[in-house]
């Protein structure tokens, strides 16, 4: 079954990393779908069960998105909200339980910067601990993150190496 990558970012015109992952996805359409939150609803009106529907088609669901303020982009946290309605992900129904979630996020700071040592003082892992919290909540399970660190930095080099693990951690983590 396709992996869904949920793409959150609200100017890909402008990124270089999501957009160079965006890429590297495209290139496997029969085993990734990649679908833009900011893309599809531009006036921010998010079709719930259009999303639900997208949602059970997939056993693999990784949500893509540059690190905003120590969390998403604010469309990713609507989406939330709404998607993951009572009585569909939880309550007395668990749509999604038993599926793969995890999440690539790129990060502008050095990787060393996000530790208790560092200038941020949490690790990546506490940061996304309520996206963590959430999958658990709904039942699905929490499979590994993938990360790019020090993006103002990056070399294009560096940048497609990672693009390519990117895609093989897709790949390894069903």
């Amino acid at each position: 079954m396709k992996t869904l990558v949920i793409l959150v970012h609200p100017n890909m015109e402008n990124s270089r990393i999501n957009k160079r992952w965006k890429e590297e996805l495209e290139k496997y359409p029969d085993k990734i779908t990649v679908h833009e939150l900011y893309k599809e609803y531009p006036d921010w009106n998010i079709n719930i069960e259009k999303e639900q529907e997208l949602l059970e088609k997939h056993n693999n669901i990784i949500f893509e998105f540059p690190l905003y303020w120590y969390s998403s982009p604010p469309i990713l946290k609507k989406w939330l909200d709404e998607v993951l309605s009572y009585n569909w992900a939880y309550g007395n129904k668990y749509r999604l339980e038993g599926k793969n979630i995890g999440f690539a996020v790129s990060v502008g700071g050095p990787q060393q910067e996000y530790s208790k040592e560092g200038s941020v003082r949490f690790s990546m892992d506490e940061i996304l601990a309520p996206f963590e919290a959430t999958v658990e909540y709904i039942k699905a399970n929490l499979v590994p993150h993938h990360f790019i660190f020090d993006t103002e930095n990056l070399s294009d080099e560096k940048l497609s190496e990672n693009a390519e693990n990117y895609i093989k951690h897709i790949f390894n983590t069903k």
